[in-house]
């Protein structure tokens, strides 16, 4: 049975919860707080920003966040890590949100559009993404075919004009009252605003955040350690090219100085460097880094086997050459659609380059690095010297200062014939054509050293 007081009980109760409703409200003050995840891009989009945005959204996903928001100022860099980082903003089914400190250029304006709200300070822009090359070329009409497709398809799904994203790219269209021809689109801040490529204008990341309406949130903010910055420098692709300098730089004065030594040592170091994080990053695949190992394989077996220089040789270099620059773009196997033209041109030139560096530092500086007091140091000089007390069976011919003829190439090693025998032997210093004259200057008992007559 009910009693008054029973029922005076229960009143009070639901006068108290109303009450602490309306108290909450009345202040504007939600009973659960937004959360949003915030991550910055303020550099070029490299694959050490694409590392760091793809990290960043998985992140966001796994915390179940309500709001992602990229805070971005960057005047772009390569197409595919942009693309990538659109796709996975595309894809994701966290409210996406971008704030524009001052420049979205380019791949920067890719990745803008991707998000479902923009945002933009007052003075910021927006905008010029035609692709060029390293000293800002326009590229041919191929690549930017390729931009234009993901632009206009990047537009339609987050709901803006797909032809004004387009006219981001190709200066020959023409839109009526917006883009005359010959120049392409950069939006100022009001502009942006005007044509539907900006929600809002804000100074700071809480502006950004009450402007979408959000009275009470949390924000968590991406945090990178020590080894996501060593990572993000090792996949720089001006580092990439100095660590194929030094991979190339110590085959080569390892050659020069036979032996397990330094240079052997700084040339294993420099290509695990190299393959280990763009590996991780899934860039580098298994097959590109035994591509590169059969490439070292076959010119090793060119120089010290194989006489004369031939299809081994050939396939070497061509497969030292692959195994660099495919790793450092996407693709699968050698379908390279998820890669565009630039970034795979720009993979070839770093490893073309870094060749051209490590002949010319090899040819100027090889016989003095050779010869320093820090190379001797590092590397085993030792004689075992008669003097010394070392004793070796005495040899039953000796042919040094005798004539004779290269019957293949030597580089450094091959073979002579000196009265009519043949003889292993190693040049004293460069390479020696096959039918080329040559002298004995040294004969030891396991060893023929010859240089040109």
């Amino acid at each position: 049975m009910i009693t008054e007081k029973t029922r005076l009980h229960s009143f009070i109760g639901t006068i108290s919860l109303v009450g602490l409703v309306l108290f909450f409200y009345g202040f504007n003050v939600p009973l659960s707080a937004q959360t949003v995840y915030t991550f910055e891009i303020k550099e070029e989009i490299t694959p050490a920003a694409w590392r760091k945005a793809n990290k960043a959204i998985t992140e966001a996903e796994k915390l179940k966040v309500d709001y992602l928001l990229v805070h971005l100022n960057t005047y772009g860099g390569q197409v595919d890590m942009a693309d990538s980082i659109r796709t996975r903003l595309l894809n994701t089914s966290l409210k996406t949100i971008v704030f524009i400190d001052n420049n979205a250029a380019s791949a920067g304006a890719l990745i803008s559009i991707a998000c479902k709200r923009i945002y933009m300070r007052k003075g910021a822009s927006i905008g010029a993404a035609s692709v060029v090359n390293q000293t800002g070329e326009v590229m041919p009409e191929k690549y930017q075919s390729y931009m234009r497709s993901i632009m206009r398809a990047t537009a339609e799904a987050s709901g803006r004009n797909p032809q004004i994203a387009e006219g981001f790219v190709d200066a020959d269209l023409v839109i009526d009252s917006i883009k005359p021809k010959g120049k392409v689109i950069t939006f100022t801040t009001s502009e942006a605003q005007r044509y539907g490529f900006c929600d809002g204008v804000a100074e700071t990341i809480d502006e950004v955040l009450k402007a979408e309406g959000l009275k009470s949130y949390r924000i968590t903010a991406q945090q990178t350690d020590w080894l996501d910055a060593v990572i993000g420098m090792l996949i720089n692709p001006a580092v990439s090219g100095i660590l194929i300098l030094l991979i190339l730089g110590g085959i080569y004065y390892e050659l020069q100085a036979p032996g397990i030594g330094f240079a052997l040592l700084v040339s294993v170091v420099a290509a695990s460097l190299y393959f280990a994080p763009l590996y991780l990053e899934g860039l580098a695949a298994n097959w590109e880094v035994l591509l590169f190992v059969i490439g070292i394989v076959l010119l090793l077996l060119e120089i010290f086997v194989i006489p004369g220089f031939g299809v081994a040789g050939v396939a070497g270099i061509v497969c030292v050459v692959c195994g660099l620059a495919f790793s450092l773009v996407f693709n699968d196997w050698f379908n390279f659609t998820p890669t565009s033209g630039t970034s795979l041109t720009m993979a070839f030139g770093i490893v073309f380059l870094s060749i051209i560096g490590a002949v010319v530092l090899s040819v100027a500086f090889g016989q003095s690095i050779l010869k320093s007091t820090l190379f001797t140091r590092l590397v085993l000089t030792d004689e075992q010297r008669s003097s010394d007390g070392y004793q070796v069976a005495a040899s039953e011919i000796n042919i040094t200062g005798k004539q004779g003829i290269a019957v293949t190439v030597l580089r450094p090693s091959g073979k002579i014939e000196v009265d009519g025998v043949r003889y292993d032997a190693v040049s004293e210093m460069g390479m020696i054509d096959k039918d080329t004259p040559i002298v004995v200057v040294k004969h030891a008992t396991t060893s023929i050293v010859v240089r040109v007559a």
